[in-house]
């Protein structure tokens, strides 16, 4: 701790403060020792208001020693005195500094419950029993690089050896990661021209994810990026999908034979540029009799018959 110059304290609150550096073990009877030494010092209301305060904390003392096995705990509580100044200081870095293993405790569940969470993600809801605001302190997180907010109340982990910079998953990992928080995991699955991304077969970057998702949904916009997931009512479980890798987990995707044909029946009259382009650089990819059969269970013949005999 270094020393405080003060103008109006005494020899002992001198002897009290310079060169002292407190262990867990002897900050209940330091912060005593000021109180008891100060507590003559402060008008009623002041220590009133004080004890009324730091009355609040008493729990957090407690709880911050215990977790630290430094055993029970006084009964007595700190009181500030207002005189002189470098007392405030001393009591001041006694309250952050018992604060601080509650606050390192904490941020250690949120890491462990995202990295249990499907695709790393989870509602600031979920966080409940772990703070009674969970926004606000998911923001502060954020701000300090440890969490990324996707979407309103939504926020996924960044990764360790990005932790504190600017990181963001991709359009396709951030839309999969929403949908999975908001309907299940490997309920989702990324659909249309989000899958032929995911497939390399559309090189340019878009602003919209697409999944399908087995309610209906309005989009959702996001809150890192000028983009937004439209949620397509979809039989989900009859989508012939595979598991692909992304920043944030493993994701389902719709197969290049499932894409294609889900690319063109959306575009019956070929005018989408970018889906045309997806399509002829999935096709040769393509099985024929997968295309055969996905056509025929999911009503979409006359779809590839129109596809196949352009090609």
């Amino acid at each position: 701790m270094t020393r405080t110059r003060s103008s109006g304290g005494n020899a002992a609150a001198g002897a009290f403060t310079s060169g002292f550096r407190p262990s867990c073990s002897s900050i209940d009877s330091s912060i005593t020792t000021t109180t008891e030494t100060y507590a003559h010092l402060m008008p009623v209301e002041q220590r009133a208001v004080a004890e009324a305060a730091l009355r609040a904390l008493g729990g957090l003392f407690a709880s911050s020693r215990a977790a630290a096995g430094f055993g029970a705990v006084s009964g007595r509580l700190p009181i500030l005195a207002p005189r002189p100044a470098r007392l405030w200081t001393i009591t001041m870095q006694f309250l952050v500094l018992l604060t601080k293993p509650c606050m390192v405790n904490t941020e250690r569940e949120v890491r462990r419950l995202l990295a249990r969470a499907p695709m790393r993600t989870v509602r600031a809801a979920n966080l409940v029993g772990l703070y009674a605001h969970p926004g606000p302190e998911l923001a502060i997180l954020h701000r300090r690089g440890v969490v990324h907010r996707l979407a309103h109340g939504i926020y996924c982990a960044v990764p360790v050896e990005h932790t504190g910079g600017s990181w963001r998953p991709t359009l396709e990992a951030a839309t999969a990661a929403v949908a999975t928080v908001l309907y299940g995991d490997r309920v989702p699955v990324l659909t249309g021209l989000t899958a032929a991304r995911m497939h390399r077969a559309l090189p340019r970057a878009i602003g919209v994810g697409y999944v399908a998702v087995p309610t209906q949904r309005r989009p959702l916009r996001l809150a890192d990026r000028d983009g937004e997931v439209r949620f397509v009512t979809r039989a989900v479980a009859n989508l012939d999908a595979v598991a692909m890798a992304t920043e944030l987990g493993q994701a389902l995707v719709t197969t290049p034979e499932q894409t294609v044909l889900d690319l063109a029946r959306a575009d019956p009259r070929a005018e989408d540029l970018d889906a045309q382009e997806a399509i002829d650089a999935l096709w040769p990819e393509c099985d024929p009799g997968v295309l055969e059969e996905i056509a025929g269970r999911q009503r979409m013949r006359t779809t590839y018959e129109r596809v196949a005999e352009n090609r």
